[in-house]
């Protein structure tokens, strides 16, 4: 009785072990690295994402205004070849064609003043053959559009621009073929209001001292002007 017992012990646990080591096999081992990763984990929670602090500026940029006429008047200096340098007043109209091309027309009075030839004789022009006028129609192009900041809020459209055009000019008692050439800046106030700085060369031949020549006449002069 006893040998048969033993036997059944033995077949038992024969039949048993090969399912006791697939159970062992399917438990998870454990993980040697879980106790190190868990302090990093919690840290990388502590931790915030860096946001830089940027404040934005709010600027209020001035616009031209939708209309393409500009109208306005300017003062400014007119350096007349051997007849001295005196004040300058005229009006300027525009049309602006596109962003970069306008078309510009001005008329402006001015006078001469005296040579050095005067003083050893009689003088070379009379009063009324003083008087400087003249008339150009342009072709201009704004080369160089930018922005002027006054202070943190307030931004300005700037505008550097050449002209050149054709015209005629009044002085010594004759009408004289004029070319003109000069550059400008403008800049934009309101959406209606600019402000203009101009240079200007007018070119035409003249033999008043008694040498025919080409005078250069330098204007320099300052303006306003309204969009409409």
């Amino acid at each position: 009785m006893e040998s048969r017992f033993r036997l059944f012990l033995l077949t038992a646990t024969l039949l048993l072990s090969p399912l006791a080591q697939a159970a062992d096999n399917k438990q998870p081992s454990p993980n040697p690295d879980a106790g190190q990763t868990e302090p990093f984990k919690q840290i990388i929670q502590q931790e915030s994402v860096i946001q830089p602090d940027i404040k934005r500026r709010q600027v209020k940029e001035s616009q031209i205004d939708t209309e393409n006429f500009e109208v306005g008047v300017f003062v400014g200096l007119l350096s007349i070849e051997d007849f001295g340098t005196n004040s300058i007043i005229g009006a300027r109209l525009a049309y602006h064609v596109t962003e970069d091309f306008f078309f510009e027309g001005t008329y402006a009075l001015s006078e001469g003043g005296t040579t050095s030839a005067d003083n050893f004789g009689p003088p070379l022009l009379s009063t009324s053959q003083r008087e400087y006028t003249f008339y150009t129609a342009a072709l201009g192009y704004n080369f160089l559009p930018g922005e002027a900041f006054l202070g943190r809020g307030l931004a300005f459209n700037t505008s550097l621009y050449l002209v050149a055009g054709i015209g005629n000019t009044e002085f010594g008692g004759e009408n004289r073929f004029t070319a003109m050439f000069g550059a400008g800046y403008r800049l934009i106030l309101k959406d209606w209001l600019a402000v203009h700085a101009n240079a200007r060369d007018h070119i035409f031949s003249i033999d008043i001292t008694g040498q025919e020549k080409n005078a250069h006449n330098i204007e320099i002069s300052l303006g306003l002007t309204y969009f409409f």
